[in-house]
């Protein structure tokens, strides 16, 4: 069988090389020329490429079955398995500590070297169809002829967008970021930390996020309001300097003793929590032998760090699916479309909800007990009650479904019912932090 994927990102490297090492014929069409000799990497048109991201156990375990040699490159590029100690010493695998770029790397080159695969750069120009069914793709003008198109172009890709529903669940959530990489110096020890990959802290009106990376280098997020404009200066490198200096924890990670910033600061794009089904406007599927994967499908916005282990998820689930009904395109179609509602969908919405409480917060308003509680909420009350505690593990690694935080929801419910809210973490307030940084000179290139 020959499968045409449109998109070169990991959903589409990964799927393509999976499809190809099971002996089928894999075209993967993309416009960007992959890595410069010197190692860099542009990636035009992929704004998230350059930010912040962190690669929780499910992503790792799913390149290291599928695309071994990937997984060896990884390692050899620095890239570091983390896992956290449980009190009765065992080793809870926790996910990879690396830069996308990185990641994306040593998936280029292992799936351009499988045989079976080829990557063809192009433009993706429209999917054909006959019968109503997908054929294969135009590219640049040419056909490519296929009996399977996957769409991994992300939640951006256009090709297909007329063919589709409108998203189901999630929207624009009202929160912007910015973020700057940085490298520890030879010798320096990492800062402090909340699990092996990342440290948090959720301050009095924003929330900061060290996402840690490999061969000592990490991620510095600043998340926000999007309607906080007094916060906008975070994107000029002096008032960012300042505003890293002024935080308890993230002063001890960016100081000039420890690391130095090797990125300018990087301004997110609108962050958005999204759900998209495999159906059209009339509620069947969009076009059968088409399979939407990936940020196609769904993304969250990045507190957790989930968008690459949920694209990967899903395109494991597409192999089996594949295998399991070969050219049976409809049942294919809807049986992933089905998965993709019970499994992807719940952290959409999780995400949704968190999102929309938090900027209710920050905007001063208090915590809505009619209501359920996000899951943030639930597991913050686990200071107080730590009968919450054993159900925030399998919610945080993503060894459960966010439902799993429901059988102690009421409790935490019972924690705020009292009076009791949580202490931001050390630092200035928002109020504070838009001083400050109002105050900083801005650099003029």
């Amino acid at each position: 069988m020959h499968t045409a994927i449109i998109g070169a990102g990991p959903t589409g490297l990964f799927l393509g090389s999976a499809l190809a090492r099971r002996g089928h014929r894999v075209t993967v069409v993309d416009r960007d020329p992959g890595p410069r000799g010197d190692g860099s990497w542009p990636r035009r048109g992929v704004m998230q490429f350059h930010h912040a991201h962190a690669f929780r156990a499910q992503a790792v375990e799913a390149v290291r079955t599928e695309m071994p040699d990937a997984y060896e490159r990884l390692l050899s590029s620095g890239a570091e398995p983390v896992s956290l100690r449980l009190p009765d010493r065992r080793e809870l695998p926790m996910g990879m500590r690396c830069r996308r770029q990185t990641f994306e790397t040593a998936l280029r080159a292992s799936a351009t070297a499988t045989p079976g695969l080829t990557l063809h750069l192009g433009h993706v120009d429209a999917v054909t169809s006959d019968a109503g069914r997908a054929t294969g793709l135009e590219v640049d003008g040419a056909l490519l002829p296929a009996d399977l198109v996957i769409d991994a172009s992300g939640r951006a890709g256009r090709v297909t967008r007329a063919l589709r529903a409108q998203p189901t669940a999630g929207g624009v959530c009202g929160i912007a970021y910015v973020d700057r990489q940085y490298q520890l110096h030879p010798g320096a020890g990492v800062g402090p930390l909340v699990n092996p990959i990342a440290w948090q802290a959720d301050c009095d009106g924003y929330l900061v996020i060290i996402f840690v990376h490999e061969l000592g280098t990490f991620s510095v997020i600043f998340i926000r309001p999007t309607d906080d404009r007094d916060l906008v200066p975070l994107r000029h490198e002096a008032a960012f300097g300042a505003a890293c200096r002024a935080i308890p924890g993230l002063s001890d990670w960016t100081d000039p003793e420890r690391s130095r910033p090797i990125t300018p600061v990087l301004a997110g794009g609108t962050l958005m929590n999204y759900y998209r089904p495999q159906t059209g406007p009339d509620g069947r599927l969009a076009l059968p032998g088409l399979l939407f994967v990936g940020d196609a499908v769904c993304t969250t916005t990045p507190n957790f760090g989930r968008g690459i282990t949920t694209s990967l998820l899903q395109a494991r689930q597409a192999l089996h699916l594949i295998e399991h009904h070969g050219r049976d395109r409809v049942p294919l179609g809807e049986a992933f479309d089905a998965w993709c509602e019970t499994q992807m969908l719940p952290w959409v919405e999780d995400h949704a909800r968190m999102d929309e409480c938090l900027r209710r917060r920050w905007s001063g308003e208090d915590i809505d007990l009619t209501a359920r509680l996000p899951s943030d909420l639930i597991m913050m009350a686990a200071e107080v009650d730590p009968a919450i505690s054993a159900a925030v593990m399998p919610y945080l690694t993503m060894t459960g479904p966010p439902t799993c935080l429901d059988p102690v929801e009421p409790l935490a419910r019972s924690v705020y019912a009292t009076g009791w809210r949580p202490e931001p973490s050390p630092g200035p307030t928002r109020a504070e932090l838009a001083r400050l940084i109002g105050s900083t000179p801005v650099e003029v290139s």
